[in-house]
């Protein structure tokens, strides 16, 4: 007699390996704090028994990603090829970096490459014209999304029914003085980012902070990611961001679309 068929469900149920989560759940706890941590504390952070977490760190010591003294647990230099294997496997950090090289040597500012991670935004690559990257944007760092440049210009990839959910589900905190949280005015500031393809964010995020962003498109047109232009407020004008620096990053998403899979 034929074995019965598990449904879509219970096929994901099954699959799901939960010590591999609790792995990786353990991993990020690290970074809740920039000294070594101890057992407890790490359990306590996971929300896993002392006894499972124990199990996990010996298992990660012994796989060079964690390191300990007997008492405290630190991460190790091996961490990094976790992130190092997804940027060499990253087609769009290939192919625009070369891009973000020659827009930062024509503004002369930094250009950044982001990707859109559920509510977060996390910067991939980065080009300065001095090579010399000032402290703050780095790879891997994250912002929300809502009240980003690059993030409004990717939410942009949602139709107005699916982004009017994403909004409301959302957290909205309020970052600066100027943050707008509320999802009806972040809805109308994101259709009129996808009308006019790009957007224009200022000290929303960061107090003393705009930048501008364009969205980064396939081969098909779908939007997987912006590339930007930032700047201190003192410095740069929201004036100077439309009138130097969209030309350039137009330029560089466009040239690349056809080459993006």
């Amino acid at each position: 007699m034929p074995k019965p068929k598990r449904s879509e469900g219970e096929e994901r149920a099954t699959d799901f390996v939960e010590s591999l989560d609790r792995g990786l759940r353990l991993l990020r706890c690290f970074a809740a704090s920039p000294e070594p941590m101890s057992l407890s504390d790490l359990a306590r952070a996971a929300g896993l028994p002392r006894a499972t977490a124990r199990r996990i760190l010996f298992t990660l010591e012994r796989s060079r990603y964690v390191a300990s003294d007997g008492k405290l647990f630190t991460l190790t230099p091996h961490v990094l090829t976790l992130a190092a294997s997804y940027l060499r496997s990253s087609q769009i950090v290939a192919v625009l970096q070369p891009v973000l090289d020659r827009i930062a040597t024509d503004a002369h500012e930094i250009a950044s490459l982001a990707v859109l991670d559920r509510n977060d935004v996390v910067f991939i690559a980065r080009a300065s014209p001095t090579r010399m990257f000032s402290a703050g944007l780095d790879i891997g760092y994250r912002l929300p999304a809502f009240c980003t440049s690059v993030g409004r210009a990717m939410l942009g990839r949602f139709n107005d029914e699916e982004l009017a959910a994403l909004l409301d589900a959302m957290p909205r905190e309020q970052l600066t003085p100027q943050t707008v949280t509320d999802p009806k005015t972040l809805l109308a500031a994101i259709k009129r980012d996808r009308e006019q393809g790009y957007s224009l964010v200022d000290r929303e995020a960061e107090p003393h902070f705009r930048s501008i962003s364009v969205p980064v498109r396939r081969y098909d047109n779908v939007i997987i990611g912006a590339i930007n232009i930032g700047g201190h407020v003192d410095r740069v004008s929201t004036e100077d961001m439309i009138a130097r620096f969209l030309p350039l990053l137009r330029e560089g998403a466009e040239s690349v679309r056809s080459r993006l899979l």
